[in-house]
């Protein structure tokens, strides 16, 4: 008899239900035999390890003999991790989509056993319960349709599968426009919390990548309601509950729409994004808030999310939201709590962090800053730091929440760029060094074969490197290389993205899509196990492969000169941006991108990179601001390639010199360090 065949894996996800009495199966062509042999329909079951309804709705129906009875009588189960299988989940979720339903976590889809959807939904309760079908009436209905009706549910699965096919090539418009960018900035700003930050209602999510857009908006026009709906936004983040005041990093969303009462994950891509858009929007403002936040999460991710603690790593992906089966538990404190470790200091702390008696959330006090958006004064901010160390080595004491210890290259990518990006906006070398180590790691350890040819894996765990790679994958590191490229100046990046661009060229453009070639598909041309090859148009809780690999093509031709980048790019954008400013602001990823192919200003720093006078210079560089802005470091005997509009220059009479390009166009060269920043600041 068939019997749960997860133990096998690695994902942390799919471990967690290895001793579940339902015969999971793992996906692969060998569990879609199965269905194909029985003729029976596929239930398909997808989540990730730190979500809160995954466990609700494992604990109350997975858990079950009686329903895991039903699964296993009637269906071929097959659990997914979506984490490792973005492809896989991309089509599910899409063909949820286009059932009427918004998606999300769980995932639960009903399948033909030629693996292709014919109904399905979320979360369902094991009784009726939300409006929502006992889990298992449902499956009753469901088989004896696919049984009794298998007509009607062949002809449902042959038009989702159809209207896969139609979302994999979009229409096309043809390049955007600056014009239609403000357009889209413009009408943000009308869904965005003027109060309290974010977007209006609940639940509220950060979305850095819809207001890094917005900040960009604000640097090309000046306007300050883009600026003040970013700062407003980070201000709340910064102070809010849904911030770890003690131990530092955000989680995924706030259930409120006072960024109060998160559900606690923390995701490696959220803190990675937050942490960029923290550094460009401090390198304008200098809140210092954002400079301690940016320096606590760089902390916590590198004491709780790295891989190993001794050698080579990469960062994990996530820490779950419930421990001792209970939601935030390892978070929440009572007043007695708090009394009990900082004795007659309690006083201070429970005004500024919200700690009252009967709580701020079911009963307990989630702490949170949000009476008072800035920091206090050095002696009122040395005091407080000293309580949250008190607080946190009794938290040490607790019962953790599982940490899913899967290494994903795209999320690493994220967080790579990020920390190289903070390294040289706050002056830290070491957090420079970090995001060079883990470069390395996901380069080396991720890579078949650990050779610069080699294609790259998506996930790595338990020593194991598994799963095709997605085009997000190549395009997250290959802007990852990038970002150190600019801020190292070695030349050993620009061969690494040059490489992983080749293989997403080869392997994820889709020839087809329209005369021009139709964008990069998410899944790879030789990728076999998915009924259909979804592509990623619009960013979602990270930014879309589509639009970081557009950046990383405009960055490619800023750098390099050459045309091909800059063609690819400008396919790209007729392939899939939106018709209309409202289309086009749920691409916002894809539209900086264009901006920065449009408008991207070049800085060659010409001279020896170790040189002091070249290190200030680069300081002046950094000071002023990484937005739209292309660096690169030349040395003082080697030259720029043919199409690179500072080519033949170099270092004045043997001092180090900047140069600013605009288009094919670069100014006088500038040696003083105090004079690169006035004319960067007037531009």
């Amino acid at each position: 008899m068939t019997r749960n065949l997860l133990a096998e894996e690695t994902s942390p996800y799919l471990l967690q239900h290895k001793d579940n009495p339902v015969h999971w199966r793992p996906w692969g062509s060998e569990s879609l035999a199965v269905a194909k042999r029985e003729n029976k329909p596929i239930l398909l079951s997808i989540g990730y390890a730190a979500c809160h309804w995954c466990h609700v709705m494992a604990h109350e129906s997975f858990e079950d003999d009686a329903i895991a009875g039903l699964m296993n009588e009637l269906f071929v189960s097959i659990k997914v991790d979506r984490e490792e299988r973005p492809d896989i989940d991309a089509i599910y979720q899409s063909a949820l989509q286009m059932m009427g339903d918004h998606g999300g976590w769980p995932l639960t889809m009903f399948l033909t056993p030629d693996g292709e959807p014919f109904w399905g939904g979320t979360y369902f309760p094991a009784t009726a319960l939300y409006g929502r079908p006992a889990f298992p009436d449902l499956l009753k209905s469901i088989a004896t349709t696919f049984r009794t009706q298998n007509g009607k549910v062949l002809e449902n699965a042959k038009a989702l599968k159809d209207g896969l096919s139609r979302l994999s090539k979009p229409e096309g418009t043809g390049a955007p426009s600056m014009e239609k960018l403000d357009q889209a900035a413009a009408m943000i700003l009308r869904i965005v919390d003027t109060h309290k930050g974010g977007t209006l209602g609940a639940p509220k999510f950060p979305q850095p990548s819809l207001f890094q857009f917005l900040w960009h908006a604000h640097r090309r026009t000046g306007a300050g309601p883009f600026r003040e709906a970013v700062t407003t936004t980070l201000d709340h983040l910064c102070q809010g509950g849904i911030y770890d005041h003690l131990g530092g990093g955000f989680a995924r969303y706030s259930t409120d729409e006072a960024w109060l009462a998160p559900h606690f994950e923390k995701m490696l891509y959220d803190n990675a994004l937050l942490i960029e858009l923290l550094s460009d929007v401090w390198q304008q403002t200098k809140n210092p808030l954002y400079a301690v936040r940016v320096r606590e999460t760089i902390d916590w991710a590198l004491r709780e999310m790295r891989s190993t603690e001794d050698g080579p790593f990469g960062f994990t992906s996530a820490l779950d939201a419930d421990s001792e089966g209970r939601e935030g538990k390892f978070y929440i404190w009572t007043e007695e709590e708090i009394d009990g470790v900082l004795g007659t200091d309690a006083g201070a702390f429970k005004e500024i962090y919200d700690v009252t008696p009967g709580g701020n959330w079911e009963g307990h006090t989630i702490l949170n800053r949000s009476k008072d958006l800035t920091l206090g004064d050095d002696d009122r901010e040395r005091r407080l730091l000293e309580a949250r160390e008190k607080l946190l080595a009794v938290r040490a004491g607790r019962i953790r929440p599982q940490r899913d210890d899967k290494v994903l290259a795209d999320w690493n990518g994220l967080m790579i760029a990020a920390l190289a990006k903070a390294g040289a906006v706050f002056g830290q070398p070491a957090w420079i060094e970090t995001a060079a180590d883990v470069f390395r790691f996901i380069a080396d350890t991720m890579t078949e074969n650990g050779t610069e040819n080699g294609r790259l894996k998506h996930s790595w765990c338990a020593g194991r490197l598994s799963h095709p790679a997605t085009v997000d994958d190549y395009a997250a590191m290959a802007r990852a290389a990038l970002v150190l490229l600019g801020v190292t100046g070695k030349d050993e990046y620009l061969t690494r993205a040059l490489g992983w661009v080749g293989i997403a060229n080869a392997h994820y453009w889709d020839d087809e899509g329209n005369e021009a070639g139709g964008g990069y598909f998410l899944g790879a041309d030789d990728t076999e196990d998915v009924i259909a090859r979804t592509k990623a148009v619009h960013d979602n809780a990270v930014p879309s492969g589509n639009g970081i690999m557009a950046e990383v093509l405009a960055r490619l031709f800023h750098i390099t000169g050459e045309a091909e980048h800059r063609e690819r790019a400008e396919q790209l954008f007729q392939a899939i941006a939106g018709k209309e400013a409202e289309q086009i602001s749920h691409q916002p990823s894809l539209m900086n991108a264009f901006e920065l192919l449009r408008t991207g200003v070049q800085i060659v720093i010409a001279g020896t990179v170790s040189d002091a006078e070249a290190e200030n210079l680069r300081r002046a560089v950094f000071d002023a601001g990484l937005v739209n802005r292309v660096v690169t470091h030349l040395a003082a005997d080697a030259d720029l390639p043919g199409g690179h509009p500072a080519r033949g220059k170099g270092p004045v009479d043997g001092k180090p010199a900047v140069y600013i390009c605009v288009g094919p166009t670069c100014r006088l060269p500038i040696v003083d360090a105090e004079l690169l920043r006035e004319e960067l600041a007037r531009l």
